[in-house]
């Protein structure tokens, strides 16, 4: 039977729902099937972490569309690893070492989400953390609009035009190929972490009123760039930020626990193969 078109409704359900943890169903167990593959069964609990991490990636989207093309990935995932397991890969040096180094990351995983929520971050952590936020100043953002040509030459005339005085919202709706053409190039207010590094690092060396002298390269294509006005971000009120603070402190918790653990962990080296160069603040490896 062909897989790569079964309807997934069921399966992608069960993948990013939560009603199994709810309601012990029998379609729950450990032991359920999504497909057996050359006489190989799989289990749906391996697609449903594979369908999660795609779901991350994909900033939370899970549409018809990206759950056939999960499935469609997985299939092919499958019956390359099965021809892997043919060719008795897996007795390879390499391959030995990378399935061991990823075991030790899904484990590293698990474990910094349980000791994650294990930590207990109290409403004075967060008031610190918020107002050292405050007073870090925020972010910049810029509000600016752009032309996007396909050649460097043609981005080059149209700033000779600006230079001779031509009005940029004019050339960018005559002349620019992105989606903001229409609109005069106007890419309102944005994070410069938004944009791709070359544009980004582009408008920070600008001034608000000014534009790009050169033609700036990005994947997209050539831009000229119209830097209008800069602003400090302020900070979200406090209850709103708790969510993220919470997930700050967190991070810097757990940072502090693995260095602490690294510290009283019993540690032999090889010296004949690790070569550690000294660092004054770093603690001294224990040794026997």
């Amino acid at each position: 039977m062909k897989l790569s078109r079964l309807p997934l409704v069921l399966c992608i359900a069960l993948a990013v729902g939560n009603a199994w943890a709810e309601e012990k169903k029998e379609s729950d167990s450990p032991d359920t099937l999504i497909a057996t593959v050359n006489g190989t069964p799989y289990q749906l609990d391996v697609f449903r972490v594979f369908y999660l991490s795609r779901v991350q990636q994909n900033q939370g989207e899970n549409t018809p569309a990206m759950q056939q093309q999960a499935f469609d990935e997985f299939m092919g995932l499958i019956v390359a690893s099965q021809e892997g397991e043919r060719r008795k890969l897996e007795a390879d040096r390499n391959v030995i070492a990378a399935l061991k180094l990823e075991r030790m990351k899904v484990l590293s995983n698990a474990a910094l989400g349980a000791m994650a929520q294990e930590m207990k971050v109290t409403d004075d952590e967060l008031k610190a953390a918020y107002d050292k936020i405050k007073a870090q100043g925020g972010r910049t953002e810029f509000k600016a609009r752009h032309i996007l040509v396909k050649d460097e030459d043609e981005a080059k005339k149209l700033i000779k035009q600006l230079d001779k005085g031509a009005d940029f919202a004019e050339l960018a709706k005559k002349h620019s190929t992105g989606p903001t053409g229409k609109d005069g190039g106007d890419l309102g207010w944005f994070d410069p972490k938004q944009m791709v590094p070359a544009f980004a690092t582009a408008i920070a060396d600008m001034k608000p009123g000014s534009y790009s002298k050169t033609p700036v390269q990005t994947q997209f294509g050539w831009h000229v760039i119209n830097l209008q006005e800069t602003r400090k971000a302020e900070p979200p009120p406090f209850d709103d930020a708790k969510p993220q603070l919470t997930a700050l402190v967190q991070r810097q918790k757990l940072s502090e626990k693995i260095v602490e653990m690294r510290n009283n962990a019993k540690i032999d080296l090889n010296e004949a193969i690790v070569k550690i160069t000294p660092n004054k603040d770093a603690p001294a490896v224990k040794k026997d």
